[in-house]
């Protein structure tokens, strides 16, 4: 996280300064999809080397994603989500969900994330009280710091 973000007091502002941008997102995204190796994420992206070597760099620095050795035991290396790049499923979720939603023409083919037990789509997913019942954003508001 660069200086002037640390400084920050808002949790999206210091996230974004993490994973905002377009490539970083997907490499999560394709690490979710089980992409481990460099070659693997430049194939499936079509990104440059240089962007995605920065890329990976900075996010295995935020602790979203570890280097481990190849798990066929040969001399390349391995990129894996951790605890806290796992953490990121349900905004990748949110991000994939918007985007069926408003970014298809009805009946548009995509690519769809289903549940491997039972082969069905995700429910929809929604802010939630701590009682359980779904809030919207007027039904919110941002406590700032005085």
């Amino acid at each position: 996280m660069n200086k002037k973000m640390e400084a920050q007091p808002c949790p999206v502002a210091r996230a974004l300064d993490v994973v905002g941008d377009r490539w970083s997102l997907l490499v999560v995204r394709d690490a979710f999809d089980g992409v481990r190796r460099f070659s693997d994420f430049q194939r499936s992206l079509g990104v440059a080397r240089n962007i995605l070597s920065e890329r990976l760099r900075r996010l295995v620095e935020a602790g979203i994603l570890a280097m481990q050795p190849a798990s066929d035991s040969s001399a390349y290396q391995e990129y894996v989500l951790t605890e806290q790049g796992k953490a990121l499923f349900p905004l990748v979720v949110a991000l994939r969900q918007w985007g069926e939603r408003h970014l298809f023409a009805e009946n548009e083919p995509h690519s769809e994330l289903v549940e491997k037990k039972t082969g069905k789509p995700l429910q929809v997913m929604t802010p939630q009280a701590i009682d359980g019942h779904a809030v919207s954003p007027d039904d919110t508001e941002v406590r700032k710091l005085a």
